[in-house]
């Protein structure tokens, strides 16, 4: 099939699914992925599988831009505005997601319970932490949501990407160990890992602060885009050169520049400008990849992964809240807000699809169906929980005594 065609289609199917799922009410990556999945080879196939597999170059730059956005939320003024709270309640949830679930189906696979393996399963808990912010925000923006867990809310799901970032590159290499069939040792667990975050933070961070140096020298908004893309693609091929996460090098690329440059906002706003047809993409592409027949021989570790994943953001959101103080409706309400799972998630699956080339495709089926799962429950939760803290329809004021960041 003409690529050109089938990108055209691509884009088309998304938008026609989008549309859908603002009718009926749900997140447009949902549609996207629904789209995707509709045309691609498992459904009706107007895309056939070797022109979708052509698309992998807009995948990994769609990453790069996810990840980018992501570091470029982590404004050094803004951490220390919100103070600790988030910090300690952002790391509680996201650790305790991915401890549950590699504990959970780590010993499913000690106890030789049919379809777990151990590669699949370390893979799989580091991907737990992830969480979608943009379901979670469209219902705190529809409903105009206000008091201690949206303030709370905000900071957290800006945060825990970051952090499962660093869990999925420490992961992923134990994972490739366990995989090939070498022995696991201080270097496979710790110095590898260690090497690649060091390496990636390090040159994300070299070229954040060239890409803020030189966009001082250049006027007009289209140059600034065109040299951001250009650094992008750039750390992109550095990384893979290097074996250096991808991702983690991107966050922190947009990191560094929203907190050196001067021109930070007009980067970030003609970044966001021109990648929704990237995003929009990346999410078609995705559903095109999930092969449907995976999916009956990984339903009982979708399951578990997907409950208690679950489980686990709401005891880690609970655990971290109560240890620093926060407003009683946050302890008891703030895990429920952080079902939501998407983007990042997928795009630790597409990646472990080249790493784990064994079990990639079974990771993805899993991950796709998870966020077909949380996307729809998601913002219904969310609701919920907002409704029962008081913060949607009225306003509940933080105790004196605990005063909480606005966002």
């Amino acid at each position: 099939m003409n690529t050109l065609l089938a990108l055209a289609l691509a884009i088309g199917v998304g938008l026609l699914f989008s549309r859908i799922a603002k009718l009926v009410h749900l997140p447009n990556v949902t549609g996207f992925l629904i789209g995707g999945l509709v045309v691609g080879p498992s459904v009706l196939g107007l895309i056939p599988k070797d022109t979708a597999d052509s698309f992998a170059i807009i995948t990994e730059v769609a990453l790069g831009f996810i990840a980018y956005s992501i570091g470029a939320e982590f404004k050094l003024s803004y951490i220390r505005k919100i103070g600790s709270k988030p910090l300690i309640i952002t790391a509680f949830e996201a650790l305790t997601a991915v401890v549950l679930v590699d504990a959970t189906l780590i010993t499913c696979t000690l106890l030789h319970v049919p379809g777990f393996s151990m590669p699949m399963s370390i893979a799989l808990g580091s991907i737990a932490a992830a969480t979608a912010p943009a379901a979670t925000l469209m219902v705190i923006r529809q409903y105009k949501a206000k008091g201690p867990v949206s303030e709370m809310l905000l900071p957290v799901v800006a945060m825990d990407d970051a952090v499962g970032l660093i869990a999925f590159a420490v992961s992923m290499n134990i994972a490739q160990a366990f995989a090939s069939g070498e022995a696991i040792t201080v270097v496979t667990m710790l110095l590898d890992p260690l090497i690649e975050i060091v390496g990636s933070l390090a040159l994300g961070t070299a070229l954040g602060f060239a890409l803020s140096y030189i966009a001082r020298l250049f006027a007009s908004r289209g140059n600034k885009l065109a040299l951001t893309i250009a650094f992008i693609l750039l750390a992109l091929a550095l990384c893979s050169q290097w074996s250096f996460s991808s991702l983690l090098c991107m966050m922190m690329l947009g990191a560094v520049m929203t907190n050196v440059s001067s021109v930070s906002n007009v980067i970030i706003e003609q970044t966001d400008r021109f990648t929704p047809p990237i995003f929009l993409l990346f999410f078609v592409i995705s559903g095109m990849d999930l092969n449907i027949s995976v999916l009956p021989t990984v339903g009982i570790v979708g399951l578990c992964y997907i409950i208690m994943r679950v489980i686990g953001k709401w005891t880690g959101a609970m655990v971290g809240s109560r240890l620093v103080n926060a407003h009683p409706n946050v302890q008891k309400y703030l895990g429920l807000t952080l079902i939501p799972q998407a983007g990042v998630a997928i795009g630790m699956a597409q990646l472990a699809i080249n790493r784990l080339p064994a079990y990639g495709h079974q990771i993805q089926a899993i991950v796709l169906a998870g966020t077909l799962i949380y996307e729809l429950v998601g913002p219904v939760v969310t609701k919920y929980a907002l409704t029962k803290a008081g913060e949607i329809g009225q306003v509940v004021p933080p105790p004196a005594s605990c005063p909480m960041p606005k966002a």
